[in-house]
């Protein structure tokens, strides 16, 4: 009988085997933080963009002067007794609903090219043009029109806070109330005395019952009508004022 040997492999030691590398736990991805789309959103306005939105706000501001500066030429057009001194136009009508419409600056801005253009000799209001129309018997009513816009315009920036704002009862007596002050009354201030100093036939209490008192049921009217158009019609133009985003 034959002894049976080991194979070598049996005799050779076995080698520990090498621990294996500890799996890395998968990597896991962070949720979005709350508020990443309004943030992600704000990102994308970049100063190109900004640049951009404000030029163009800028120039709609000018389109809008332009535009109602040719609304205010048109109204100075719309005369009854065109040979009177002091005849009937649309004039403060237009001054109402300009600095009602597009606020103190651009509504200043609006009213004083006319006046300033008229000044240097353009015959945009009905008259000769030049100085002499300027410092004429209605030049008292003629510079007091760009101040009349600003003050309206300021008064309703306050009243129309926000854009697509609209009024209420008591807004709205406030926004006919500085139609009347700032439309009406200050504008005779300066014209009426202007008017008995320029002309040689009327003094002072001349001027008021010339200057003044025919018009003055017309002019309320006005105020009322300018004051339902912009309370009707403020709430839908784009925002215009100037640093206003």
């Amino acid at each position: 009988m034959t002894d049976s040997k080991p194979s070598p492999t049996s005799s050779m030691p076995s080698t520990p085997s090498q621990p294996s590398a500890p799996a890395m736990p998968p990597t896991q991805s962070k949720p979005p933080a709350a508020g990443n789309g309004t943030q992600a959103a704000s990102t994308r306005l970049s100063p190109d963009s900004l640049s951009t939105a404000g030029t163009s706000g800028w120039i709609r501001g000018i389109v809008f002067v332009a535009l109602f500066a040719a609304l205010f030429i048109g109204s100075s057009f719309v005369k009854s007794a065109p040979g009177a001194a002091i005849p009937f136009s649309l004039q403060t009508f237009a001054v109402m609903l300009t600095g009602g419409l597009l606020g103190a600056a651009y509504g200043f801005w609006s009213i004083f090219l006319v006046v300033a253009l008229t000044a240097v000799g353009l015959p945009l209001m009905n008259g000769p043009g030049g100085f002499a129309q300027v410092f004429g018997p209605t030049g008292g009513f003629i510079w007091m029109f760009p101040f009349s816009a600003l003050l309206i315009g300021w008064a309703c920036d306050r009243l129309f806070t926000s854009a697509g704002s609209k009024l209420n009862r008591m807004k709205w007596l406030l926004l006919l109330l500085s139609m009347l002050l700032f439309g009406v009354l200050l504008v005779y201030i300066t014209g009426v005395p202007w008017l008995a100093h320029v002309s040689k036939s009327l003094d002072f209490a001349g001027a008021v019952q010339a200057g003044m008192v025919p018009f003055l049921p017309g002019d309320v009217v006005k105020a009322i009508v300018a004051a339902l158009v912009v309370a009707a019609v403020r709430p839908m133009l784009p925002l215009i004022r100037p640093g206003k985003k």
